[in-house]
């Protein structure tokens, strides 16, 4: 499985996103705001998801913010930290 459809079940998932599944989520759709409507809670939500399921530490929030931006560009930056490659 990739790493985006990985995610994306993931978040669905762990955040309880009872009206969608992984496969309506787009790729480039913002997860924060007027995309997936996500909050500052479940960003924390997320930082814990992905360190639990990839291994890879959000510990800068300016990155994280960075990083939140897109099922894309959370992807990414998993593909840039994981330490295991796998």
């Amino acid at each position: 499985m990739d790493i985006k459809t990985e995610l994306k079940k993931a978040l669905v998932k762990e955040l309880n996103l009872e009206d969608i599944t992984p496969a309506e989520i787009e790729d480039n759709e913002p997860l924060f705001g007027e995309g997936l409507g996500l909050d500052s809670l479940d960003a924390v939500v997320i930082v814990v998801l992905v360190q639990r399921h990839f291994g890879v530490e959000i510990t800068d929030m300016d990155e994280g913010k960075k990083a939140f931006e897109s099922i894309n560009t959370l992807a990414a930056f998993i593909e840039e930290n994981r330490t295991d490659h796998a």
